[in-house]
């Protein structure tokens, strides 16, 4: 019995190995130096696009605007939005630009640990340095809120961050921002909110069991099982056809809410209405309608 024994301890010696190895094994990328100035105005519409305050704002508990403490159930456990206040203690008030160009863009924390990827983070990954230059300057009009952000109650494995540099190795996928030729402006600058910013595909696409989005079969194909036992329905081109969506109808219910039938969002998309879109000029919302019911949207 002793090769049992041997075989036993070789096999947790080898695993506590490979354990150590991923916890050491660093994520993401050093860039360069931020040293532009930031537009605090652009940098409040470019939050407003990509859900900050929809994501990090409890509104149902009457909490502070990016204090954090929303709630998100998953298939592997609860988590909760924390604090983006300028608090230097509970938020983001001791953290550098270049820390926060790490966090947006690369999902990378500034201990460097990777983030859930409930924070969708993949969707900025193209993030220009003005982009994130204006953010920061905007968070940074912030006021600061003395409230820790709530522990994310993960079971394990899953509460486990280092396990969370192999799903990026085996999911994480770049935004599909950059522009396509043959394509005008109009459609090219959907293609950016769309794919980028507004992250409509977080929501409105499939996810496999990891968690991961489907991106290659099932891209705006709707989803049956958002964190909370919510869904999504389709938005692919075809789908919206069917349903008699145009580019004007859809432009509008992305400002107010209201759908062609006069019925009105609810949930999750009323929210993402109240609190983004509804922001965004008429020229952006055009511009995402564009795409949204071109026939290009999956490329």
């Amino acid at each position: 019995m002793r090769w049992v024994l041997r075989l036993a301890l070789g096999g947790a010696a080898f695993g506590a190995v490979v354990t150590g190895a991923l916890v050491a094994w660093p994520i993401g990328q050093i860039n360069g130096p931020i040293t532009l100035s930031g537009d605090v105005n652009r940098g409040a519409y470019l939050a407003r696009a990509s859900g900050c305050i929809a994501c990090h704002t409890n509104t149902e508990a009457g909490g502070a605007p990016l204090a954090g403490g929303v709630k998100l159930d998953t298939p592997f456990g609860t988590l909760y939005s924390p604090n983006l206040t300028t608090d230097p203690e509970h938020g983001i008030g001791d953290w550098t630009i270049d820390e926060f160009a790490r966090a947006v863009r690369q999902g990378v924390s500034p201990e460097g640990a990777p983030y859930y990827p409930a924070f969708t983070y993949p969707f900025y990954g193209n993030f220009t340095d003005q982009d994130i230059a204006d953010l920061w300057a905007a968070f940074q009009t912030v006021p600061a809120v003395d409230e820790p952000s709530k522990d994310q109650e993960m079971a394990f494995p899953f509460n486990q961050r280092w396990g969370l540099k192999l799903w990026r190795a085996a999911f994480l996928e770049p935004p599909r921002t950059e522009p396509i030729a043959g394509n005008d402006d109009v459609w090219n600058r959907g293609r950016e909110l769309v794919e980028g910013a507004a992250h409509c595909a977080a929501c409105h696409t499939a996810r496999n069991f990891a968690g991961a989005r489907q991106s290659d079969t099932e891209h705006f194909k709707g989803s049956t099982s958002l964190p909370g036992g919510g869904k999504a329905p389709a938005i692919d081109y075809e789908t919206l056809q069917m349903r008699g969506w145009t580019v004007n109808s859809l432009a509008y219910a992305l400002r107010t809410g209201i759908k062609p039938d006069g019925d009105a969002f609810g949930g999750s998309m009323g929210e993402v209405v109240m609190y983004g879109t509804g922001f965004l000029t008429d020229e952006d919302r055009n511009a995402m309608a564009t795409y949204l019911m071109d026939d290009h949207t999956g490329g």
